[in-house]
């Protein structure tokens, strides 16, 4: 596969998710194709839950599968995603879940069918781990969290 050939992924429909409409592309434009959820469950203020999809799937050597939020779901629900994005390795084969949390004020209910995240697939590379006594110095150093906004 060249760079220029997209990945095929193969996606496999999970005991109960026969009838659910499979990880697609809403639009021509779209980087992420939207996951819908394979069970209705109520999620309360605060609380988090593993929501299974209906389907495992199979990705290529040297690509992943990221899951994300929706949008819509985080500004209107405050309903988003844990571990986000979350990875799935191309080695995976059990049934897709989307860990889902409220971090809203109202009880948000998921049905069936759904669409609760979207998946983007990327490619990614294995680095090799070098162990050294010293590491090259840069302008920034050992700064670390909001260093940059300091006088």
């Amino acid at each position: 596969m060249n760079d220029s050939t997209p990945p095929s992924i193969k996606f496999k429909r999970e005991k109960g998710g026969e009838d659910l409409e499979m990880p697609s592309y809403q639009t021509p434009g779209a980087a992420g194709m939207d996951v819908r959820a394979a069970e209705d469950r109520t999620l309360q203020p605060s609380e988090t839950a593993l929501i299974p999809t209906g389907f495992s799937m199979e990705i290529p050597a040297g690509f992943e599968a990221q899951l994300r939020p929706r949008s819509g779901l985080a500004a209107k629900h405050g309903i988003t995603l844990l571990n986000s994005p979350g990875t799935i390795d191309h080695d995976f084969r059990g049934e897709v879940q989307i860990i889902l949390t409220n971090l809203g004020f109202k009880p948000f209910h998921v049905h069936r069918g759904d669409r609760i995240a979207q998946m983007v697939i990327a490619r990614v590379e294995r680095a090799q781990i070098e162990i050294v006594a010293q590491l090259s110095e840069t302008e920034r150093g050992s700064g670390g969290f909001g260093h940059t906004g300091r006088e």
